[in-house]
């Protein structure tokens, strides 16, 4: 399962001014903070940007790619912005991402088929929302598949996104055990072996007992590993939680168990 750093976004004030004057050192910085941390793939939230988005996005993206060979989800909803990263990028770009949002198929979905990267598939429906029912979510699987498959775009391209609920919903326990069940059964329904993601953060969203929170995310950080789930969204600097996707990750690898391997 691939730690993808959530921690670099520009909600963060540091970030913001860097962006705002185009100071390459606090990116490059957080990027190798990042990756010294754990981080296996960093995602660059920088929302949608204002007025010189693009230009912005291009700046950010060379600013990031200058202090890592890590792969870069770029993860806006301007699709201006999104093909200047596109354009920007020399390494390895990952779009974050689609959903069946008309604007998101029509604006977006074509820069993944062009650039030929993957891109993140939320499992939202044209409003944005996220259906109650477990089949009616299994359902956006197959629609949004199809979808984006009559577009053009190849199944390794595509990364499904099943969306965390925040436990603080009304029914956050039932959707998060759907989401388990969502990742295991994705590669029958669709018959291939569909990668998914998921952010980690979205769970314990709200007010809450810090240490308890954690404690909740490192144990359903585990129950997704164990359910199948490809890659998380987290926060990198949250130690113990990495540590518990190590060993979870150990477990479950196909060899003779030595406690050499779990140097913890």
């Amino acid at each position: 399962m691939r730690l993808i750093a959530d921690n670099l976004q520009i909600t963060r004030q540091s970030i913001a001014t860097a962006i705002r004057e185009h100071d390459p050192v606090p990116l490059q910085c957080m990027v190798r903070e990042l990756e010294s941390a754990g981080a296996e793939a960093i995602d660059l939230n920088t929302g949608p940007l204002g007025r010189n988005a693009a230009r912005d996005m291009a700046f950010c993206m060379e600013a990031v790619q200058s202090a890592t060979e890590l792969p870069i989800l770029i993860d806006t909803a301007n699709p201006a912005a999104m093909q200047a990263g596109l354009a920007a990028n020399r390494k390895v770009a990952i779009i974050n991402g689609i959903s069946l949002e008309p604007q998101k198929l029509e604006a977006i979905l074509p820069l993944a088929i062009a650039y030929d990267v993957e891109v993140v598939g939320y499992l939202l429906d044209e409003h944005s929302q996220m259906p109650q029912a477990l089949d009616d979510r299994m359902a956006l699987a197959l629609s949004l598949f199809q979808q984006v498959s009559a577009a053009g775009l190849r199944p390794d391209q595509l990364i499904i996104d099943p969306v965390v609920a925040p436990l603080i919903w009304s029914d956050g326990l039932q959707r998060n055990r759907d989401l388990l069940e969502i990742v295991r059964r994705l590669p029958e329904l669709l018959d291939f072996p569909v990668r998914t993601v998921a952010g980690l953060s979205n769970l314990t969203t709200g007010k809450g007992p810090p240490k308890a929170k954690r404690r909740i995310e490192q144990t359903f950080l585990i129950m997704l590993a164990s359910a199948g789930l490809s890659g998380v969204l987290l926060d990198i600097h949250h130690h113990d939680t990495v540590v518990s996707s190590r060993i979870g990750q150990k477990l479950l690898e196909e060899t003779v168990f030595a406690w050499e391997a779990f140097d913890v």
